[in-house]
């Protein structure tokens, strides 16, 4: 017979043994909504992480400062009459502005006639509204040679209508305007094209001893001393172009006629283009091509163009790995893109690679624009696309696709080698497309070298013929993205 008071000891013990069980049961529960939560937490921190790292590397850029004091090119022989030649004005102003420490270098209202103009340290070149600088297409004009680049290759060549060689605090501001004059009767028909002046018989820049004999030197790695061109070359002058600069401003100014590139940010640091209107429909008239440089802020600006709005580069093929720098923390923010051959495009000279792009609350709409978001290159470049990053952006029209990689890109000559690209880590976030044209997605990579993470999360294309054209493109996600008016789903790994 068991006694009453065994029989409260075995139900005490059992009560205590229940409450242990319940509190392990709570403890682990309470581990799992912790580990859940911070797995939450992981992940949205991940998805947000491109967008602090783009706050932080706006935060990196400070606007140059320039000393109290001003020269005005009419106190140093400027006449704003159109057709006066002003050279010798531009370039006495900005060395007495030099002389005394730096300052602003004004251009008052009126219209003035110059060939080159030479940046230099501390200097801020700036036209009060009403002021247009008048660009000689007189390419003697562009003399002495200077260093600069030519679709990726580096050379000496006609000096850019604006130039800044390894300077530091440089800026062109203001209301005014920077005309290049160029146009089908001078610069623009030696790109070789019937529709942009070139007749049969001319000479052009894709002659043997011209373009092809410049890229057979970057491929070769002839030294820059002895890729002097210039005359009887054909190859036209990059408008404004900052070379081996750091802490440059580009803000306010119209920019229009333009012989090539237009804002060519080279091997630069810390470069703002801030509210700068680009109308320009020329050859090869990139609206902006950062070229090896890093820390670059384009923002509040318009472009209106013959080719790319913003085209990010890093060097051409064997020169751009022997060079070996890649263009990096570029952010595109607030800017309108209309016509052009593509909204932020990256490449195809891109060989040394391109790291972390944020595009940001910009519109895209045109019915001569032909794609929103574009990366191209191709077995010759070689490279890596590493980080390309795009939210709030509107887009109402454009031709052929919405998001263009392609890793066959190809112009010019043959454009397959042994240097396959990589292409990876793709994300749109909330984007709406009015008319997407061809396709939403058009994608192609190499079996060997897929294109490798593509998010769409909050994309709703309204209209487009074809959702997708993939090829080799490993873990495509689709969240919450919508086109004509389906809701999508992420394809399964054998499809993408």
């Amino acid at each position: 017979m068991v006694s009453i008071f065994s029989f409260q000891n075995e139900k005490k013990a059992l009560n205590l043994f229940s409450s242990f069980i319940l509190m392990v049961i709570m403890l682990i529960a309470f581990s799992s909504c912790k580990e859940s939560k911070k797995e939450d937490e992981t992940i949205a921190s991940s998805e947000k992480s491109p967008w602090d790292a783009m706050n932080a590397v706006i935060e990196s850029v400070s606007v140059p400062k320039f000393p109290d004091a001003t020269f005005n090119i009419m106190d140093f022989g400027a006449n704003p009459d159109g057709t006066t030649f002003n050279t010798e004005a531009f370039k006495t102003t900005i060395a007495a502005c030099v002389e005394k420490g730096g300052g602003i270098v004004l251009v008052p209202e009126g219209n003035y006639l110059t060939g080159a103009i030479h940046l230099d340290n501390n200097v801020n070149l700036h036209l009060e509204e009403g002021a247009e600088i008048l660009f000689s297409t007189n390419p003697k004009d562009y003399y002495p040679l200077v260093p600069t680049s030519y679709e990726g290759v580096e050379l000496i060549n006609y000096s850019p209508l604006i130039y800044a060689s390894k300077k530091n605090n440089v800026a062109v501001t203001g209301k005014g305007t920077l005309n290049g004059q160029a146009s089908n009767d001078n610069w623009w028909k030696w790109c070789g094209k019937e529709e942009y002046g070139w007749k049969k018989g001319m000479p052009q820049q894709k002659d043997s001893l011209n373009l092809p004999r410049l890229m057979e030197m970057g491929q070769n790695g002839t030294p820059l001393e002895k890729r002097v061109f210039g005359d009887s070359h054909y190859l036209r002058p990059n408008f404004i172009e900052f070379y081996e600069c750091k802490n440059v401003l580009l803000e306010g100014i119209k920019i229009t006629n333009a012989p090539f590139w237009i804002i060519h940010p080279f091997k630069s640091n810390n470069v703002i283009v801030d509210g700068v209107t680009v109308e320009s429909h020329g050859p090869n008239n990139d609206g902006c091509d950062p070229e090896y440089s890093k820390n670059v802020i384009i923002k509040n600006c318009t472009f209106n163009t013959g080719d790319d709005c913003i085209a990010i580069k890093a060097g051409r093929d064997a020169e751009g790995r022997r060079v070996g720098i890649k263009s990096e923390n570029i952010v595109v923010q607030n800017c309108k893109m209309l016509d052009g051959h593509g909204g932020v495009v990256i490449g195809s000279e891109m060989s040394a690679g391109v790291h972390n792009v944020y595009v940001d609350n910009c519109t895209m709409d045109s019915p001569n624009l032909d794609r929103a978001i574009r990366l191209k290159t191709n077995s010759r470049r070689g490279g890596t696309i590493d980080g390309v990053y795009v939210r709030n952006v509107k887009i109402g029209q454009v031709k052929e696709a919405v998001l263009k990689l392609n890793m066959f890109y190809a112009t010019y000559t043959n454009q397959t080698g042994e240097f396959i690209p990589e292409i990876k880590n793709i994300w749109l976030e909330n984007i709406t497309v009015k008319n997407g044209g061809e396709f939403g997605i058009l994608a192609k990579g190499y079996k060997e070298s897929p294109i490798t993470n593509v998010t769409l999360r909050n994309v709703n294309i309204e209209k487009v013929e074809n959702a997708f054209s993939l090829e080799n493109v490993s873990n495509l996600k689709l969240i919450d993205t919508y086109i004509n008016g389906a809701l999508m789903q992420s394809p399964a790994k054998e499809e993408n």
